[in-house]
């Protein structure tokens, strides 16, 4: 399935770049398009095509596939299981994350990287409301991969994210509770 979709994939990039080469433009304006079309496989990804390497504690390596388009709702994994009993809503959470934005694939944001964990009230509305829904339930101990749609992130953009922009977070969990 992931083959077929992969080769709709190519043809619509085919047939963009095909159109677009033949397309001229007979105006003087040094005005460039600014209209850009992502190309798009049909196929959603899961927390499965999203490929994490390095333990809890560790700085993780992430890989955001080019064979399928991001979830359109959000996705929570346990990578590292935890201990004790989940956070709920109201809670302090001290957690460690890694930022990579699905668009360009590169870090935006990591606590690991600064050397300091963040610390939230869980459902308190401080964070993005993916991190408020996606945390929940999560144990000390445990490294999680949350994948943000944009209407749960930043939406039209800010904090230095594109407009509807997917984010995606590995967050290790260094302590749940007070």
């Amino acid at each position: 399935m992931h083959s077929l979709g992969r080769l709709f994939g190519i043809g619509l990039v085919a047939a963009a770049t095909i159109a677009t080469a033949a397309c001229g433009s007979d105006s003087d304006s040094s005005e460039a398009s600014t209209t850009t079309a992502a190309a798009t496989t049909g196929l959603e990804c899961t927390a499965d095509d999203v490929v994490v390497d390095g333990g809890y504690g560790d700085v993780p390596t992430i890989t955001i596939p080019d064979t399928c388009d991001p979830p359109t709702t959000l996705i929570t994994k346990d990578l590292v299981p935890g201990s004790g009993p989940g956070a709920a809503a109201g809670q302090p959470l001290t957690m460690n994350y890694e930022l990579v934005t699905w668009s360009n694939k590169e870090t935006l944001d990591s606590s690991f990287q600064r050397g300091t964990p963040f610390q939230l009230t869980l459902g308190a509305g401080q964070v993005i409301e993916g991190w408020d829904q996606g945390l929940l339930g999560v144990q000390q101990g445990a490294r999680r991969l949350l994948i943000v749609p944009p209407d749960l992130g930043y939406g039209a953009g800010g904090n230095g994210v594109a407009p509807n922009e997917t984010l995606v977070f590995v967050t290790d969990a260094v302590q749940v509770g007070g």
